[in-house]
């Protein structure tokens, strides 16, 4: 585990520590900076999407001529729009990647997508709490079901993960940021778990509104989703009172993830010119709070 600070002075101390339900698993990886840790086969990124800029000249070290890199931030990923069949063919978009420091550091012929769908707390450091895990699933950027994915989703299922592989990681990344680009930065705005705040006739009018804004954009995009509005808040509100990862970092007064979502979704409805005007908003009230 690539990690700093007082992380990495407890993962050597005391190892790492995965609570779910009443059951706690301890393990003691190696940890160190990527100089220390050297070369690996496989290589997931699982930081907060907006220090990925920052971070990935200096994971260079990770990587050898075999690596595979596997990206497992919230949000629109650096590689979406490689070799894209339509609008936006291998643009690089600034809200994610503004100095394309990704673009240049990760092989993009070495590359595999993923979607996280978990909720997961560190309540301190190396000290993480699963609160619900669902899905993992990979793909490649391309679409095909590669060898390298199968091996990849076949070791993670042999470890207890429920891994699976995808032919349209591109939609899956999609359809999930699709709740995620509303509701996220709503509840940090409200500082409201998501029941509270769907209940509310106002905000849950809302959310839709951005979703039809996003719907416009995918139609363009071939990356339609097979449902309405409504019928996606209705399975976040069938989850209960959940708070979000960014009403978390909001409360903890941590940089948020607002770019790499909402921004991500606004400058590609700019760069379609689609006009988002419930999008803009929230992104930019969104934008004067956070910390």
């Amino acid at each position: 585990m690539l990690a700093r600070g007082a992380t990495l002075a407890a993962l050597r101390a005391s190892g790492l520590r995965v609570a779910q339900g009443d059951e706690t698993r301890a393990s003691r990886p190696r940890a160190g900076s990527a100089a220390e840790l050297g070369v690996h086969d496989y290589v997931f990124l699982s930081v907060k999407a907006q220090r990925l800029p920052e971070l990935a000249p200096q994971l260079s070290p990770l990587i050898g001529p075999s690596t595979v890199v596997i990206s497992g931030t919230n949000g629109i990923p650096w590689w979406f729009f490689h070799d894209f069949a339509g609008p936006l063919a291998n643009r690089c978009l600034r809200s994610v990647d503004p100095d394309q420091s990704q673009e240049r550091a990760f092989p993009r012929e070495r590359i595999l997508g993923s979607v996280v769908h978990a909720s997961v707390r560190v309540a301190s450091p190396a000290n993480v709490r699963v609160v619900a895990a669902d899905r993992f699933i990979l793909g490649e950027p391309g679409g095909a079901v590669s060898p390298r994915v199968e091996a990849v989703v076949s070791a993670l299922r042999e470890g207890g993960i429920n891994a699976q592989g995808s032919d349209s990681i591109r939609r899956d990344v999609w359809t999930k940021l699709w709740g995620n680009m509303s509701m996220n930065p709503l509840s940090a705005l409200t500082r409201c778990g998501t029941a509270k705040m769907l209940a509310n006739a106002d905000v849950r009018d809302l959310c839709v509104h951005m979703m039809d804004e996003m719907q416009h954009c995918a139609q363009r995009l071939n990356l339609g989703v097979a449902m309405s509005p409504a019928e996606r808040i209705a399975v976040t509100q069938r989850l209960g009172d959940f708070k979000t990862s960014m009403l978390a970092d909001m409360e903890a007064g941590r940089a948020l993830e607002l770019d790499p979502q909402l921004g991500a979704v606004v400058e590609i409805a700019r760069l379609l010119d689609i006009p988002t005007p419930f999008l803009r908003a929230v992104l930019g009230l969104t934008t004067l709070a956070a910390p």
